[in-house]
């Protein structure tokens, strides 16, 4: 048993038992992120694993949503679907929406191809409003989940179990699905779509089939934040959830299969912990994404597997003290921007501007912050920010330093040997 599987049980079991630690809250929290996981696995399977990026895979994920609300509605969660079987509503809505607008599409590529996702999306989140029939309007449509199975899956807890053995089925669902020919062909599709059509392959057919999967699983993630909301609104086909599942899946690492949920998971959680805190999550979130995309385009996975191949190779002992100015680092920048980011924050909100009028401190009264009163125009307050990143800088090259020393001596290490070996060969 390799240390991969290791993991991964272990971390099935941490899953399991999450309820038992957590508070409703937290479970909540834990339902939504276990959704985005899901949701951004299946759209990696077309982003990372076919290579065709789509800008609007929001409307799959609401198709699936409504077809389960209307499953729930109409059927009451009993017969031959009752409620722990509703998301496969969900999953036909997905399937048949990724058929219809994969094949048109998939008939262009690259940028072409994402704008006509994205204008697939768009469309759909324009008319849902005005078909009230089908989507209920601005008011949206509500449901209630019905018991089954012995179960009356009135309580978070149910739900969050529920949740979980969906996604675990389907991701399942999904790794094997990419160890099949047609997930070698998405491969291939990704790789070069060219050859594949001059070794006979129909590229069109396998590129709608990869989008409608795709959709389809999309399509269980909707339908399962129906099951734990109750209700669904138009607002599921707003583009900004297609840019979230993006942002998810390219920080989590579209080349690693557990990368997307991963990403999302944490991003999710990071919505969920800091929103209520500062105004600016949504800045720091981006700002998150674009240091990804520069310096780690192989997401937090694609680190997480560098780091793990460096300690394997030079040893955990020899690895930690770089590894930990690193971490001291990032702490320090990241202390910095925060710092820098409130503070500015407020002073350009009109809050701030209010505050300057109604008291004698005019025009630069002080900020609280942090638990402390910070005045812009003292050089403490802007000592510490720059304190802060270079400290930072400092940490930074003492770590590249350590690393590289590292690898020097592993260098200086395998070069006598290398040396022996090829005077070996030659005698």
């Amino acid at each position: 048993m390799n240390i991969r599987t290791i993991l991964l049980a272990g971390g099935v079991a941490l899953l399991i038992a999450a309820p038992l630690a957590l508070s409703d809250g937290l479970v909540n929290a834990a339902i939504s992120m276990l959704i985005a996981a899901l949701f951004a696995c299946a759209y990696n399977l077309l982003c990372g694993h076919a290579g065709m990026l789509s800008f609007g895979h929001s409307a799959y994920f609401g198709v699936g949503a409504f077809a389960t609300i209307h499953a729930m509605n109409a059927l009451g969660g009993a017969g031959l679907l009752p409620t722990p079987w509703m998301p496969l509503a969900g999953a036909a809505g997905g399937l048949l929406a990724g058929l219809v607008a994969g094949w048109f599409s998939t008939q262009r590529t690259g940028a072409y191809f994402a704008m006509i996702t994205l204008a697939i999306a768009e469309l759909l989140h324009a008319i849902a409003p005005q078909l009230k029939g089908v989507f209920g309007g601005e008011a949206g449509i509500s449901s209630m989940r019905m018991p089954a199975w012995g179960l009356t899956f009135g309580s978070t807890v149910e739900v969050y179990y529920l949740t979980l053995a969906w996604v675990l089925a389907s991701l399942a669902l999904l790794y094997l699905l990419t160890r099949t020919p047609l997930g070698r062909l998405a491969l291939g599709l990704r790789e070069n779509s060219h050859r594949l059509r001059f070794l006979g392959y129909d590229v069109h057919r396998i590129s709608v089939l990869i989008f409608a999967l795709s959709g389809m699983f999309s399509g269980i993630a909707g339908g399962l934040q129906v099951l734990s909301n109750e209700s669904a609104n138009y607002v599921m086909f707003d583009t900004s959830l297609s840019a979230a599942v993006v942002l998810n899946t390219y920080i989590g690492g579209v080349h690693a299969f557990l990368g997307p949920a991963l990403g999302a998971a944490l991003v999710t959680f990071f919505g969920y912990a800091v929103s209520d805190l500062t105004q600016s999550w949504l800045l720091y979130q981006g700002a998150l994404f674009v240091l990804v995309i520069m310096f780690m385009p192989t997401g937090l996975a694609g680190l997480l597997e560098l780091a793990g191949r460096f300690m394997k190779q030079h040893g955990g002992r020899a690895v930690a003290p770089g590894a930990g100015l690193y971490l001291l680092a990032g702490l320090s920048f990241a202390a910095a921007v925060v710092f820098l980011t409130e503070l500015l924050q407020r002073l350009f909100s009109q809050d701030y501007r209010n505050l300057a009028r109604a008291t004698d401190a005019w025009p630069w009264p002080a900020v609280e912050l942090f638990g402390g009163a910070w005045r812009p125009t003292d050089v403490l307050t802007w000592l510490v920010p720059a304190a802060l990143t270079a400290l930072g800088w400092g940490c930074w090259r003492a770590a590249s330093a350590a690393i590289g020393r590292l690898r020097e001596t592993a260098a200086d290490a395998s070069g006598p040997q290398a040396g022996t070996l090829a005077e070996r060969r030659l005698t």
